[in-house]
């Protein structure tokens, strides 16, 4: 295990150059004890402050599992029943289709097959919409797919599940994470709000990559709340030394120590595949759980989940059969090297090269991208559209995305969104339509002009930046 941890060491630190990755913290754990525990590089770039064991990040994603647990707890108490359905529980539970409402169980909350688009509503939360209004948002969005047939990734159903915990608690959602998993699994330096992370003493930068280089944001950027507006979904703050006591709790069928905070047949349930998601590999299929994914591999099946913030990126995996996992932070947006670690170490420890291919397909991802980032920013020959900018100056409503404005500051157009006012300008690209990308390649900004030449209406199509709007969303003139 020794060299197995010095070679995994290796690639870590050739991993943080290549990806251009200022700092991570990784743990690894088999059985009940971690065996590895160490943290690389820097909280912030251009900095000397490092990153420790106890350096807290944002987990992203990864915080789905937690809220899995925690309805996993209400089914161990006889609370609910994984397959009761949620109307039965939660009256105010509805979707765009009243069969597919009625129908709706506790298990379909976290098992991504609720046939609504990718990330459908998402963005909402950027946009300055609280909690309640997500949840309420979902009767208005339009399935995509038909219910149960197909993976795709939703945030919003969380939300749902976090409030079936709060309403047989009579607790918040962030209570019941505290004192029923925080509390009893000593993870003393983990939180669900935003002032706790950006007050710990111990933490880490935000990063972006933005014209091929990496910078830090601000502590006090407001893009970081909607984090916490999606908590259940994706607002957990932690450290590997916490994370290493989440993973044994997890590889132990639900015990820590001499207590069982989840029973076996509860863990099981949350671990097992339920939604067929794609083809990862040559031969190793994957699947969506409950707050996990579990992938098919040699010699033992993997559950993993990964996670992403504004500048964060986390991944937790491990291998039951062989109770062993690992946990990887990292303090880059959309970084792609947590993954690329896991399988690597999955190589290392069962020495049978079986993610080879998925290596190589991640390492390519690892040039850097300011050729691209640069010709995007470069661009200047935009066209300029056909009218006046007074002719699309108003506000327009959508019932699922509310009021957005779209206003004139220094000859640029620009459109706010949601109570936020989220600011995105408008970038011409011929007659009455504009990108919201440099690269045009965004989602499309079209204006439907009347006959007196007012713009009536506004359809945004495609790009699904931030995921604010879906594929294809009209706004009403109100003005």
């Amino acid at each position: 295990m020794k060299q197995v941890l010095q070679d995994f060491e290796q690639y870590t630190e050739k991993g943080m150059r290549d990806w251009q990755v200022p700092g991570m913290a990784i743990a690894i754990v088999r059985g009940n004890e971690t065996i590895y525990l160490k943290g690389f590089g820097v909280r912030k770039i251009n900095s000397t402050d490092p990153v420790t064991p106890t350096t807290v990040f944002q987990i992203g994603s990864t915080t789905k599992g937690f809220t899995a647990a925690l309805v996993g707890m209400l089914v161990d108490e006889g609370l609910v029943k994984w397959d009761d359905r949620v109307v039965d529980h939660l009256q105010g539970f509805q979707m765009y289709d009243p069969w597919v409402t009625h129908e709706f169980t506790i298990t379909d909350l976290m098992a991504m097959r609720s046939g609504l688009a990718t990330g459908s509503g998402e963005g909402l939360c950027s946009m300055g919409y609280n909690r309640s209004f997500l949840m309420h948002s979902l009767r208005y969005m339009q399935p995509e797919t038909s219910f149960r047939s197909a993976y795709a990734y939703q945030n919003l159903p969380f939300l749902w599940a976090a409030a079936l915990v709060e309403n047989k608690t009579g607790k918040s959602w962030e209570e019941n994470v505290q004192e029923r998993i925080f509390e009893p699994l000593n993870m003393s330096n983990s939180s669900t709000d935003q002032k706790s992370f950006q007050q710990a003493p111990d933490v880490a930068y935000l990063h972006i990559r933005e014209n091929g280089n990496i910078t830090a944001l601000p502590m006090d950027q407001n893009s970081t709340d909607w984090v916490y507006t999606v908590g259940p979904a994706g607002g957990i703050n932690s450290n590997i030394a916490d994370m290493a006591k989440w993973l044994c709790l997890q590889m132990n069928n639900g015990s820590y120590g001499s207590r069982q905070l989840l029973s076996k047949s509860s863990t099981s349930y949350m671990q097992s595949p339920r939604t067929v998601m794609n083809i990862v590999a040559k031969k190793n299929n994957a699947y969506y759980c409950q707050g996990w994914m579990y992938m098919e591999a040699s010699p033992y099946p993997v559950i993993f989940h990964s996670g992403g913030t504004t500048g964060h990126s986390a991944l937790v995996a491990f291998v039951p059969q062989a109770k062993v996992g690992i946990v990887i932070l990292s303090n880059v947006h959309g970084d792609i090297l947590p993954n690329y670690l896991m399988f690597r170490f999955l190589n290392l420890y069962f020495g049978n090269n079986a993610w080879e291919d998925v290596l190589e397909a991640l390492a390519l991802t690892k040039a850097p991208r300011a050729q691209i980032d640069s010709s995007a920013s470069g661009q200047t020959d935009s066209p300029h559209a056909a009218r006046s900018q007074e002719t699309y100056i108003g506000n327009y409503s959508n019932q699922t995305l509310g009021i957005i404005n779209i206003s004139q500051s220094n000859g640029t157009l620009i459109l706010y969104a949601g109570p936020g006012r989220l600011k995105m300008p408008l970038l011409p690209t011929g007659g009455d339509s504009f990108s919201l990308s440099k690269t045009g390649t965004g989602p499309v900004v079209t204006f439907q002009v009347d006959n007196e030449g007012k713009a009536e209406s506004v359809q945004i199509q495609g790009g699904r930046l931030f995921d604010l709007f879906g594929n294809n969303v009209l706004f009403w003139r109100t003005d």
